[in-house]
């Protein structure tokens, strides 16, 4: 093998010939540095050096593809010109039975996500509203707000966890204002159900870059309001002052039922499965001890209930309800009184009416055989639409939701996407459910994620005004609570979207959301660390000093939150002014490893799963067919590479007996971990 690459062009610099002619042209063109060493190399008989070649590879080699541009979704069967008539019939009913197909998916995804919720709440609704029985807790807004997040992640439902905070403030036990971080916390703790969806695209190193990024652009837009808006509201209560007099402005009144428009669809289907009677959580929450013993799972459906007017028997006459209707009969004093009576009409017709089975153990039933649907639909869903979306129908729907309008109504579109957004949101009645949609669709590169940012923005707004509308169907007793509350909501979505959206610098949950995406795609199982922390962890632990009183919790909390900003400033100074820093800090090298890289656990957790799977013959096998072709991928690229000797070609080539050992590692690490 020659030490250089033969070239068609010799009168280039990029080789080293015979006459002085080139070591002239290579004295002028290398620069004076080089001139002494040029000039010995006159005699033919003399072994000429290896020049660098890197200028050779670095000119032909392609370059680097952005992770984050939308992928092109090329069509590769037969154009529609060349197709028959019977072809052309075949290829129409085809994509007609996709659309079906699709839609069925989706309706199936929905319920799944409606029985995800309820087996939540039978696992844990009961744990729920023991927590909110804590007056003295609830009274802490920092431990209100973990309190929302905990509540709601386990119910799997922010409806579910505003209508406990709404019973608790129409019966005394929680004030609007107390109740304004538990809101907050609800906000954030709504946010998890998508981020699980974009763990099952994790097969895919870019889609589920993107998933992940455009599901955890929720996360950070929700935890960013909250620390700008928390403080504001503790300090001058802002929401409160300004949703009270807006409810003291109008003359309330008892308005019909909220409309339910893909309830409707879903609840014939969900109601076959399970039927809960969320009264009970409702119940345990006002401290009510009888509801501790009764079950979640409704039982009977239909029920009458008669109040008659009957004789009973109180201890003395100063219990009677009036001194007219009080007598005596011997020792016994006798009154009348309203009775109320509930008839059972007919049981309900889900699979546990007959059950009896706890509730413990029909909500673990329930919350396997949800994530299994879910789980299922989602992979298909992608796997059809990566089959659908190709070609001239992908390009309409990536220009028609991603492309800008022209200067200078550039900005109009995202407020259009934020429009649309709330729009399917009302729609779907759900905010989960709509941003758990996109979520695979930002994952194969349909959506991008600058474009997923204002969708999301906007279903925010579209759940609060649900709410509203819900608030407004409240009986009398509760009508100015829950409206009150639900503004405090709506205006709390408002006031984050003024800050970290109009204007493009401030847009922070983009980028933040980016780079923990490369950061999963590299490192799948930092998805899963980071779903515990954000949502289980980090609430807990926040929880449990709460617990323990203010100055345990301003005593750990403070001096951790301002390592946290220092860590953050001193990262951003590396980056854009690291000579301001001293020459210590402008790098994290003193630190140990463990402490700024997370290769170090990432070997720990991939020797782990290796260990682990060499006793499954289904992933070392696995792990041998991956790591075969990543050799032979490597084989490939080296093939086109050009190398200044023989030296290195023969370190690459006997290191290269060594690699599958490691890429198997590597490799089955990264696939699996997540999943």
């Amino acid at each position: 093998m020659a030490p250089w690459p033969e070239v068609e062009k010799p009168e280039t610099n990029n080789y080293i010939g015979d006459s002085s002619k080139q070591n002239q042209n290579m004295v002028g063109k290398e620069g004076e540095n080089h001139k002494g060493n040029v000039a010995s190399l006159g005699n033919k008989g003399e072994i000429q050096p290896a020049f660098s070649t890197v200028a050779l590879i670095d000119e032909t080699r392609p370059e680097e593809e952005d992770p984050w541009a939308l992928p092109e979704l090329q069509d590769t069967g037969v154009k529609w010109s060349e197709l028959d008539r019977k072809g052309k019939i075949i290829r129409v009913l085809y994509g007609i039975g996709k659309f079906i197909m699709l839609l069925g998916l989706l309706y199936m995804f929905v319920c799944s996500l409606d029985v995800l919720s309820s087996a939540f709440q039978l696992v844990g609704g009961k744990a729920a509203g023991d927590i909110f029985k804590d007056d003295s807790v609830l009274s802490n807004p920092v431990a209100g707000l973990v309190i929302g997040v905990l509540v709601t992640v386990m119910v799997q439902s922010s409806s579910t966890s505003s209508s406990i905070i709404v019973s608790m403030v129409s019966s005394t036990l929680l004030t609007v204002r107390a109740a304004i971080p538990i809101i907050m916390g609800a906000n954030i703790g709504t946010s998890v159900t998508n981020t699980i969806v974009a763990l099952m695209q994790a097969g895919d190193r870019n889609e589920f870059r993107r998933a992940f990024a455009g599901a955890t652009i929720h996360d950070f837009f929700n935890w960013l309001a909250v620390f700008a808006l928390l403080p504001i509201e503790v300090i001058s209560g802002y929401l409160y002052h300004l949703t009270n007099v807006i409810v003291e402005s109008f003359h309330l009144e008892s308005g019909e039922d909220a409309p339910e428009l893909l309830k409707v669809i879903t609840d014939p289907f969900t109601k076959l499965i399970i039927e809960l009677d969320k009264s009970v959580i409702n119940a345990i929450a006002t401290n009510d001890e009888s509801a501790k013993n009764k079950s979640l799972v409704k039982i009977w459906c239909v029920t009458e209930t008669n109040v008659t007017l009957q004789n009973v028997t109180t201890p003395s006459p100063d219990n009677c309800t009036s001194p007219e209707f009080c007598w005596t009969d011997g020792n016994t004093t006798w009154t009348l009184e309203n009775v109320t009576e509930t008839e059972l009409i007919s049981k309900c017709q889900h699979l546990f009416a007959n059950s009896d089975l706890p509730d413990l153990a029909i909500g673990l039933i329930l919350l396997a055989l949800s994530l299994l649907v879910l789980c299922s639909c989602l992979i298909m869903i992608v796997k059809l639409l990566n089959s659908v979306l190709k070609g001239q129908v992908a390009s309409v729907i990536k220009k028609t939701i991603n492309t800008d309008f022209p200067f200078p109504f550039t900005w109009l579109a995202g407020y259009l996407a934020m429009l649309a957004g709330a729009g399917m949101t009302f729609v779907v009645q759900s905010s989960s459910v709509f941003t758990s949609a996109i979520t695979p669709l930002v994952g194969i590169g349909v959506i991008s994620i600058e474009r997923s940012y204002p969708l999301t923005l906007g279903a925010n707004i579209g759940t609060t005004t649900t709410a509203i509308l819900a608030a407004l169907a409240s009986p009398g007793s509760t009508l100015k609570y829950s409206l009150q509350i639900a503004l405090c909501h709506f205006f709390f979505n408002i006031s984050g979207i003024i800050l970290f959206y109009p204007i493009p610098y401030t847009r922070l949950p983009i980028r933040m959301s980016k780079t923990l995406g490369n950061i999963t795609a590299q490192y799948r199982w930092f998805a899963i660390f980071y779903l515990l922390l954000c949502f289980f962890l980090l609430p807990l632990f926040v929880f449990g000093l709460s617990l323990a009183g203010w100055p345990v919790l301003l005593g750990v909390c403070l001096p951790l939150f301002a390592l946290f900003i220092a860590v953050v400033v001193i990262n951003v100074m590396q980056k854009r002014r690291p000579h301001s820093l001293p020459e210590k800090l402008q790098n994290w090298d003193f630190l140990p490893v463990w402490m700024h890289s997370l290769e170090p656990w990432d070997n720990i957790i991939m020797s782990s799963l290796a260990f682990c799977g060499k006793h499954c013959c289904g992933f070392c096998k696995c792990c041998k067919v991956n790591a075969e072709q990543e050799g032979a991928k490597d084989n490939q690229l080296k093939s086109m590479e050009v190398y200044e000797n023989t030296m290195a070609m023969a370190d690459e080539e006997r290191g290269g007996r060594r690699a599958p050992s490691v890429a198997c590692v590597d490799k089955t690490g990264t696939n699996n971990t997540a999943l």
